[in-house]
């Protein structure tokens, strides 16, 4: 999958006339959506270790703090690669902006998160958590990639692979968990 960010071209318009760069895509949602979730089903399967106490709890609050700090690493690396003149409020803007388009990472983490604070308040068993939260999250990368490809204009059938490429990332991180435990 490429990178929706590409590099901003120098520009030589005055700070004052710069204006913000547009609010991102559905093809951009889904390179998030599909960055938090991978990244959320390789903390669930990485967190959920055999024979240590099992700390649902602790594990959300993992997942989420590291999707935050993926988040605001990726915003601001692609601002930085993306520099423009203008004044410190403009380029402020600019920031906060990059950090903004970031949500969808963090927000395709928060199934997992509700399904590990389900786990402890419930008491359910680590393995079966592991299990449904990696099936949940390959089904949800079919979704990423299936309907954000119909969204941009893909036919319904290449949309379907495409979801299906997608979720191949989820089947990749079961079949990784169950070789490496």
């Amino acid at each position: 999958m490429t990178d929706p960010h590409p590099q901003q071209p120098h520009d030589a318009t005055p700070a004052s006339a710069t204006p913000l760069p547009p609010p991102r895509r559905g093809a951009d949602w889904m390179f998030g959506g599909v960055y938090g979730t991978v990244l959320a089903s390789g903390l669930l399967a990485a967190l959920d270790q055999q024979g240590e106490e099992y700390t649902p709890l602790y594990d959300a609050s993992w997942v989420l703090v590291t999707a935050a700090a993926a988040g605001l690493a990726h915003g601001y690396s692609h601002h930085m690669a993306s520099h423009r003149d203008g004044s410190a409020a403009h380029r402020w803007r600019l920031l906060v902006r990059a950090l903004w388009n970031e949500w969808p990472m963090i927000a395709a983490t928060l199934p997992t998160v509700l399904l590990l604070v389900l786990a402890g308040v419930a008491h359910w068993e680590p393995y079966g958590v592991t299990a449904v939260g990696l099936g949940l999250n390959t089904a949800l990368l079919f979704a990423w990639g299936s309907l954000v490809a119909v969204r941009v204009g893909y036919r319904l059938t290449t949309a379907l692979l495409t979801g299906l490429a997608d979720g191949t990332i989820g089947l990749a991180i079961i079949v990784a968990n169950a070789l490496i435990k």
